[in-house]
């Protein structure tokens, strides 16, 4: 990618406005830099009302209809899609990428899930992953792995920008106050995700809890959902093994079931933790990992994607089989050290990075180019 500035050659305009797809999603808004430059710079603009849903609901996302496109074609320089095409048809995708071009709107995607985190059947999703890795003037992702598998499947290496930070800058790096007591482990399974399979890893939990003989104290959170019979997502297993361990609880558990934390009080709960367990079945990337780092908390987690690449992460073992009790034993010997810390000074370095290379990224597709590793730029530092 040629060095350009934010507002492209030629460009008259002081500010390249960004439709975001979404634009209410923590990874997006810290892709904007802390300390906007003035004049020339990047704007992203609002989603769109949805029609009949509740305000601040973006889905399904009113952008991505052809005609909203051709309705609105002048209200955006750019338009960058990251999450929510799992309501379309590979068809319709294909109709809106035409109608993306015929107004003369270039695209910019950031890779972020190589398999949906919300889907069982992945056709669909890696097909339309293919069309948008060949039409996107702009291809990123998060990670050199990520980039490398997107390569290798679709024949197109996508620009690796990081993770920028998830929990607000002035908590990343705060001081944690030094552990007198057992290690704080968490579970956190919210209304179970599809790619959730807790069964894989809880009962070696509660069993390592029981072995290590109050060196470890393990909370395992759920939203009421998870214990309804006919809830959207429900595991008889998983339920029946929450009702015995809140009936009768172990030295050194608690199972808590309460309603979604607000994200004040998430961050709150994963600070308050030593170590946080992902119960991923299958995924690419997360943002919980991520924010596992702003706070110095461990993310223990299967080998899934590329979330080692992420940093702060001890894994078990691949996702698809149960992890052992030796092993969680082990690993949770290996959490009683704190993770390197990130620092705030870091973190806000790095999103005046990534911030920027996304403004060079808008500049040069309205410039008419394609942006890609292979155009050079490589990896934020």
């Amino acid at each position: 990618m040629s060095a350009v500035s934010p507002m492209g050659s030629g460009s008259s305009r002081s500010m390249v406005r960004v439709r975001m797809v979404p634009a209410a999603h923590a990874y997006v808004h810290s892709l904007l830099p802390v300390h906007p430059p003035t004049g020339a710079g990047v704007v992203h603009l609002p989603d769109p009302p949805v029609p009949g849903a509740p305000p601040g609901q973006w889905w399904p996302h009113p952008v991505l209809e052809p005609g909203w496109v051709r309705a609105h074609a002048d209200e955006q320089d750019v338009v960058h899609v990251h999450f929510g095409m799992e309501g379309r048809t590979t068809e319709q995708l294909a109709r809106w990428l035409d109608t993306l071009q015929d107004v003369g709107l270039p695209l910019v995607h950031t890779v972020h899930d190589l398999v949906n985190p919300h889907l069982v059947e992945q056709t669909r999703h890696r097909e339309q992953l293919a069309l948008l890795v060949e039409r996107s003037a702009g291809l990123l992702t998060l990670t050199e792995g990520a980039a490398r598998a997107v390569e290798r499947e679709h024949g197109r290496r996508p620009l690796v920008v990081p993770h920028p930070h998830v929990v607000p800058l002035d908590l990343v790096g705060a001081p944690r106050p030094p552990r007198t007591g057992p290690l704080r482990v968490g579970l956190h399974l919210k209304s179970l995700r599809t790619n959730i399979a807790p069964m894989r890893v809880l009962p070696a939990l509660v069993e390592a809890v029981g072995q290590l003989d109050g060196q470890v104290h393990l909370e395992v959170r759920a939203h009421p959902d998870v214990l309804e019979p006919f809830a959207q997502r429900h595991d008889p297993a998983l339920a029946g093994l929450l009702a015995e361990l809140r009936a009768a609880p172990p030295a050194g558990v608690d199972v808590v079931v309460a309603p979604r934390l607000s994200d004040e009080r998430l961050w709150a709960y994963l600070a308050g933790l030593d170590v946080s367990v992902l119960a991923y079945a299958w995924g690419t990337h997360s943002g919980w990992v991520e924010a596992c780092r702003d706070v110095g908390t461990w993310a223990l987690a299967p080998a899934v994607g590329f979330l080692a690449e992420q940093g702060g992460v001890l894994t078990w073992g691949p996702p698809e089989v149960p992890a052992s009790v030796a092993r969680i034993v082990e690993l949770l010997g290996e959490a009683a050290t704190p993770p390197p810390r990130v620092t705030r000074a870091e973190r806000e370095a790095e999103r005046e990075l990534v911030a920027a290379r996304h403004a060079e990224v808008y500049a040069a597709v309205l410039a008419g180019e394609r942006v890609d590793a292979s155009t050079g730029g490589g990896e934020v530092a």
